[in-house]
């Protein structure tokens, strides 16, 4: 499960036989890792979205395991982009948690952390709101997705993990167009874009910005969940 295609593309490019076909609102994939059979459902971003493609991943693939894969942000001072997240724990703001099954030491020195994430409904901006919502809901992330997903598995008795790749740290707000810019597909709105541009001119060096720190945090996730998939799905004798 994800939510935008720059999340998974690096992903995809390692898998053979990749297939891609659109379901209502969503788009799925799916193809061959190795010898691992896999599926993938772009969602879009936020809980609603996520929740009902991860239950029509589940309906029609009938998965051994679902994994909430893709950006998020960091909510503890050391964190830095490309930085992989792991969840324990997944909490929501309504104080909604459920705990995650899961025995993964962390290694910060190898940009490996494990720990609570924090699912919300909104895209948060501001440096300020991370570190408040990180202190008040003791998370070491956000993401919009991962409970929802997570719920949905947890009524089907699906297998689940979350796993993470930090896309923005702590040392900078995100630039305010972003809010207007990126589409709930993680697409770039073109009007909104030269709109900013003509607002702001600066825009578009920290879109750029942006742009580079996804691609490379994906390239980071698609790493690490090369190691997960081929642990969670271990070759047949």
């Amino acid at each position: 499960m994800h939510a935008t295609a720059m999340e998974t593309a690096p992903f995809l490019n390692r898998c053979d036989r990749v297939r891609k076909y659109v379901g209502g609102d969503f788009v799925f994939r799916g193809g061959l890792f190795g010898e691992i059979r896999i599926a993938l459902a772009q969602s879009g971003m936020g809980p609603k979205p996520a929740r009902l493609a991860t239950q029509a991943l589940i309906d029609g693939h009938s998965p051994g395991w679902i994994i909430s894969a893709g950006f998020s942000g960091a909510l503890q001072p050391d964190m830095k982009v490309g930085d992989i997240v792991v969840g324990n724990a997944i909490v929501d703001e309504g104080g909604a948690e459920l705990a995650i099954d899961l025995k993964m030491a962390p290694d910060p020195a190898k940009g490996l952390y494990v720990g609570r994430l924090l699912t919300v409904d909104r895209m948060i901006r501001t440096v300020a709101e991370k570190k408040s919502l990180g202190e008040s809901r003791t998370a070491i992330a956000v993401d919009m997705e991962s409970l929802a997903v997570a719920q949905v598995c947890q009524s089907a008795k699906t297998r689940f993990m979350a796993v993470r790749v930090i896309s923005d740290d702590l040392s900078a707000d995100l630039p305010p167009e972003i809010l207007s810019v990126v589409g709930s597909t993680g697409t770039v709105r073109l009007g909104a874009a030269v709109g900013a541009l003509f607002k702001r001119p600066g825009s578009f060096k920290d879109m750029w910005r942006l742009r580079d720190q996804g691609m490379g945090a994906a390239e980071r996730l698609a790493k690490f969940l090369e190691g997960v998939i081929a642990q969670l799905c271990p070759p047949q004798d």
